[in-house]
């Protein structure tokens, strides 16, 4: 009974996972209208697929830091009852900010779910050296590196576009249009007489898609930059993958009855349908709510979290893909000024509560197992 509730606790920690999680790659795609949303989700799915199963050969250092051992003693860290907790805890957490619309972070569900089961096993003596070290410092320093780095990517990318004389262009919206006059009559009445004209306007980022012009090596501006975003997309679901499946993987392995290969195949078809069911508020959120971006600019904050979490997955870093992807969408806004605060405000509140949120629900569920 013990394992089959890990294994199903885990699985449903999973798919809360790739719900609030899957789309944030591919966010800048659809936010800037270079694919649609179906196209989007369809590239996460397979590229967090593909990441997830190779996390198998690129980061396995997570999974010890994500087992809940150094944290608390080995003989908790594996008993079914705290496995279960974690990945309960964790899971409702996500759970609930994914259907309210908030990118969380599954790291910090993760931390606060050990944090609460750790502290209602041992009481106080849960390793705070190893909490600190291993968990809150990258936590805290991800954000602020994407953030300074996307601002700079971006900085760069621009400076480099003017030189280039890569201009962009607008669509002009051009119709015809009818207003109603009133018309005096000798009689103190009036009647309404439709007046037809032509109007001209400007398209607005919603109405249409800011394009580059010109040509390299006889490729079109707009071509290279769209491929290259839809690449760099590609990239962070794949690191995304490689970064969150050994941390959900580590609570399988800690059972020590799961094969490391196909427990990280069962996480990685949890994430899957997490993504491609539930993830549509989320990427609302993502894509249109936080800045207005085009190709350029996406492709720049997702150049920048690609890198740093696939760097910090290499080294074993539990840095929060969605801190980064969030820092480096909201480097860009400072630099073209179009951030909007309150949606980043109620996002950083999201952020503060997850982790006492999850460790309080955690530490109920301990009480109750146990």
């Amino acid at each position: 009974m013990g394992i089959a509730l890990i294994f199903l606790a885990t699985l449903f920690l999973a798919y809360s996972n790739g719900a609030n999680d899957n789309f944030k790659g591919v966010a800048t795609l659809f936010g800037s209208k270079t694919i649609n949303y179906k196209d989007s989700l369809w590239l996460a799915t397979i590229t967090t697929l593909a990441g997830s199963l190779c996390s198998v050969y690129l980061s396995l250092s997570l999974i010890k830091i994500f087992s809940g051992k150094g944290l608390v003693p080995d003989s908790i860290a594996a008993s079914p009852e705290f496995l279960s907790t974690v990945a309960i805890g964790a899971g409702l957490t996500i759970m609930l900010a994914t259907l309210t619309g908030f990118p969380v972070s599954t790291t910090h569900s993760l931390t606060g779910a050990l944090i609460g089961a750790g502290f209602m096993a041992i009481g106080t003596q849960i390793n705070l050296n190893t909490l600190i070290k291993s968990f809150l410092l990258p936590l805290l320093l991800s954000p602020l590196i994407s953030v300074s780095l996307s601002a700079l990517l971006y900085a760069g990318l621009h400076y480099l576009r003017v030189q280039a004389d890569v201009c962009k262009e607008w669509c002009v919206c051009v119709g015809e249009t009818e207003q109603l006059i009133p018309i005096l009559q000798p009689n103190s009445l009036a009647y309404l007489e439709g007046i037809k004209g032509i109007n001209a306007s400007i398209g607005t980022v919603d109405e249409c898609k800011e394009r580059y012009t010109g040509k390299f090596i006889g490729i079109e501006y707009q071509k290279l930059i769209d491929l290259l975003h839809i690449f760099s997309a590609g990239s962070v679901s794949f690191a995304r993958g490689l970064n969150d499946t050994p941390k959900i993987a580590a609570l399988l392995m800690a059972a020590s009855v799961f094969d490391i290969k196909y427990g990280i195949m069962a996480i990685a078809a949890g994430m899957a349908m997490g993504g491609i069911l539930n993830a549509h508020k989320v990427a609302q959120t993502m894509s249109k709510k936080i800045v207005p971006l085009n190709p350029g600019q996406g492709f720049a904050a997702n150049l920048t979290t690609a890198i740093l979490v696939f760097f910090a997955s290499r080294a074993g870093m539990p840095v929060s893909t969605t801190h980064v992807s969030v820092g480096s969408i909201s480097g860009i806004g400072l630099i073209n000024k179009k951030l909007n605060i309150k949606v980043i405000s109620d996002i950083l509140l999201a952020w503060i509560l997850t982790l006492p949120i999850s460790a309080i629900l955690s530490a109920g569920i301990y009480l109750a197992l146990k």
